[in-house]
């Protein structure tokens, strides 16, 4: 099959951006296009989407794949729920297939993660993967036996939403102490803001105001050695690595990949994270080592894998 023939289109529909790639079938970008996503708005963000698709859209492209945060439906395309937009019920694949003229396939967005990363990224290969995505929530995806799991609903790994304080923060489940409320970029914020109240260089990075400090403020702070944003960002990856430690417990992953936006933290977040969970998980000293990987495709590893799931459908 030759490369125009083998061309995809996946978007990756987050809670502040959304971005479209057309790649080819080994995932290697071929156009791009980013949008911010209308939070609040689903019927706004579906119409974004659909902008986005047109962005990249090419006439070698035979497939399409979107991956979104929250709860697909397998096998009919819908978002049922989604934490941190304002979607229920969303019909993605009908809107989005009626753009683009062909059928289209929606997964959650880690569950695409997790196999962009076993496709082409740093599972490549590896049988069993726990894929966690740390962005403005925590989402997962597995891989086991070297098949995507999605559970009887498509609604597997929202590892997220494991209760780990149950009076902790409101999570945008509705739920109080999520994991990702202590060990997402939400965290990170929020513990930033708290900061930028008593420590202004913090609150500088904003221009004065403590409010408007967001997590890529704190872990650029930390990158530049401020020891109250490495404070911030030690323990939120320290509740990380507790909570991937629990997960390892259940599943029993050869290997973690860690992506989305705040996982582009790299060894900031990640070796807090290594230490907490050889602290946590159960007789260390006893099993093989399971290591903790930065995604190699980054923020794109949602994209990428719908596209690469969406030809493998086509096919």
């Amino acid at each position: 099959m030759s490369e125009a023939a083998s061309q995809a289109v996946g978007i990756d529909v987050g809670g502040t951006k959304i971005v479209a790639l057309r790649v080819t079938d080994e995932g290697k970008e071929l156009a791009r296009s980013v949008r911010p996503t209308p939070a609040d708005d689903m019927d706004a963000t579906l119409a974004t989407l659909v902008a986005a698709l047109g962005d990249v859209s090419d006439p070698d492209v035979v497939a399409v794949g979107v991956g979104a945060a929250g709860l697909v439906e397998e096998g009919t395309g819908v978002l049922r729920f989604a934490p941190n937009l304002a979607w229920r019920d969303a019909p993605i694949a009908e809107v989005v297939g009626r753009a683009a003229g062909t059928r289209v396939i929606v997964e959650n967005d880690c569950t695409a993660g997790a196999y962009g990363e076993y496709r082409v990224g740093a599972a490549r290969g590896v049988a069993h993967v726990l894929y966690i995505g740390v962005g403005t929530g925590i989402g997962g995806g597995l891989i086991l036996g070297g098949s995507l799991y999605r559970g009887a609903h498509g609604f597997a790994a929202e590892v997220g939403h494991i209760v780990v304080e149950p009076d902790g923060p409101v999570c945008g489940c509705g739920n109080r102490g999520c994991w990702e409320t202590v060990a997402s970029g939400s965290a990170i914020t929020r513990e930033g803001r708290a900061a930028a109240r008593r420590h202004a260089p913090l609150a500088a990075r904003a221009g004065g105001d403590p409010d408007a400090v967001t997590g890529h403020m704190v872990v650029d702070a930390a990158r530049d050695g401020d020891a109250v944003a490495r404070g911030i960002v030690t323990e939120v990856g320290r509740r990380l690595g507790e909570g991937i430690a629990g997960l390892v417990n259940v599943l029993d992953p050869a290997t973690v990949v860690v992506g989305g936006g705040v996982g582009g933290a790299g060894d900031l977040l990640l070796d807090p994270a290594r230490t907490a969970f050889v602290d946590a998980v159960e007789a260390a000293q006893y099993r093989p080592a399971v290591p903790i990987v930065e995604a190699h495709l980054g923020t794109d590893s949602a994209a990428i894998g719908a596209a690469l799931l969406a030809l493998e459908d086509h096919r």
